[in-house]
């Protein structure tokens, strides 16, 4: 008769030990985290071959001659604490549930400190590629460990995808790929996106006190600086006194002071030396300055320096002053605040919503001092889609997450089908690759792929690069599951 012995792991008793431990454990939870974020290229391996079971053909046996049995890897774990969660391996007939803890070398749990950390006291297995060392718990149990080596053909493919200089290294395994596969890593991808947008949105309504509105004004000013200075409009964004702004926003004059002034953009002892004479000489940059004077002894303001934002190679459409003065007509216009931008039901509201041009002045300058042909410089539909895609949308998205509204989260993600792909370098490879954008959501999923994968290596976690290990491996287990969720 098969005895079943069963370690139950459950959420609360892992919060219930960590409290009653949290003293003892904290350097070492912290030590932990910091050891996960830096696994060895053949750690990383070993994890992902445990948890897609490309195992041996021959049977598992631990270091003491017992059989194993995967019965189910478990949950990844990618904080502090055991590998992987819940796993389920019969050991010599005897079922255990509990926690797998994977590293390269078995002296490895003592050095990253599990021998005096209870966390790990839930630990059924140990798993190395080469055991150098009998493990024992912070109770004093000593954990049947199995010797695990990476297939051969995994670890060239591995390496072939790390040393590829040709960009996307996965290509000859994504070309055969059927559209369904395809289709499905795009999904989750542009999702992974959208939640992360949603993160980073609510951190700016944390800064700002719980303020929707203030979070919005942010996403939306990081997304006027079209790239290049994103970071830049962020940072200003940011540092303004928004409260006290608004007592002026029947004022677009006073409004572009505020604007320009807290950007440093009026600052002439930061400019050169040809930049300076010209904007002295000039009696909009003149006005400008002392109404930002007056404000700023009034509200106490500080600037940020002037050194933050990149002029040099940049379209004269896209310089710092051009944006700075459409954002500011939008501000003032009452068209975009967050109530409007929800309220759009189509993307062609949402682009009449966003639509702004420049004030009298900018219509005929570029730059302070030098007159050019008179341009309203509105926004272009490419622009508004970008500023669609990269703030109404997310900022849309998140709204709905916050107020649990699924009819908002549907209408961001109906955005993103609507708006046309955009273009640059990665999504024409990735066109040749067979994986094709067809909308601004395959784009973003594409950019995210690019972004949080292919740029960090991190092919293990990618579902391209899960095809890529497996192709053409003779080593692998005949049962072997495709992806689902993240690779």
């Amino acid at each position: 008769m098969t005895i079943l012995q069963i370690d139950i792991f459950t959420s609360s008793a892992y919060k219930i030990t960590y409290f009653l431990n949290i003293k003892t454990t904290f350097d070492v939870k912290k030590r932990n985290f910091e050891v996960v974020k830096s696994r060895t290229s053949m750690e990383k391996l070993l994890h992902y071959i445990w948890k897609h079971r490309i195992l041996p053909l021959s049977e598992l046996r631990t270091t003491d001659g017992r059989s194993v049995e995967v019965i189910d890897p478990g949950l990844l774990n990618m904080h502090a604490g055991p590998d992987f969660f819940n796993a389920k391996v019969r050991i010599d007939g005897v079922m255990w549930v509990g926690n797998v803890e994977i590293h390269e070398r078995s002296a490895d749990w003592f050095l990253h400190g599990h021998d005096t950390d209870a966390a790990y006291n839930n630990v059924v297995l140990h798993v190395a590629a080469v055991v150098d060392a009998d493990v024992v718990t912070e109770r004093g149990d000593r954990l049947p460990q199995v010797q695990l080596a990476v297939p051969q053909q995994v670890l060239s493919n591995y390496r072939r995808l790390l040393a590829f200089d040709r960009y996307p290294p996965c290509r000859e395994a994504v070309l055969p790929l059927d559209a369904i596969k395809k289709r499905s890593w795009l999904s989750a991808l542009v999702a992974e996106r959208l939640n992360e947008k949603t993160e980073a949105i609510r951190r700016r309504v944390a800064l700002f006190e719980g303020s929707w509105e203030a979070a919005f004004f942010a996403t939306m000013a990081r997304s006027f600086g079209f790239g290049v200075n994103s970071e830049a409009f962020e940072q200003w964004a940011e540092r303004l006194p928004l409260m006290q702004i608004a007592h002026h926003r029947d004022d677009p004059f006073q409004v572009e002071a505020m604007f320009m002034g807290m950007a440093g953009l009026l600052d002439e002892a930061q400019m050169s030396p040809a930049t300076r004479d010209a904007a002295l000489a000039d009696p909009y940059f003149l006005s400008l300055k002392r109404e930002f004077g007056y404000l700023s002894r009034k509200f106490r303001l500080e600037p940020m320096a002037r050194q933050a934002w990149r002029f040099l190679r940049l379209r004269p459409q896209n310089f710092p002053y051009i944006r700075m003065s459409q954002l500011a007509q939008l501000y003032c216009s009452r068209r975009a605040g967050l109530a409007e931008i929800t309220a759009c039901e189509s993307v062609k509201q949402l682009h009449a919503v966003l639509q702004t041009s420049v004030s009298d002045y900018w219509r005929t300058h570029y730059t302070f001092g030098k007159e050019s042909s008179l341009n309203e410089k509105r926004l272009s539909t490419a622009s508004l889609n970008l500023l669609a895609i990269n703030a109404a949308v997310p900022v849309l998205h998140a709204w709905g997450c916050y107020r649990d509204d699924e009819r908002l989260v549907q209408r961001a993600l109906d955005w993103l089908e609507e708006l046309p792909a955009e273009d640059n370098t990665y999504i024409r490879l990735w066109k040749e690759c067979g994986v094709e954008a067809r909308n601004a959501a395959d784009t973003q999923a594409l950019i995210q792929l690019q972004h949080r994968y292919c740029e960090r290596k991190d092919c293990l976690r990618c579902r391209f690069g899960y095809y890529s290990l497996k192709r053409s491996s003779t080593s692998q287990s005949p049962s072997q599951p495709s992806p689902s969720g993240r690779a």
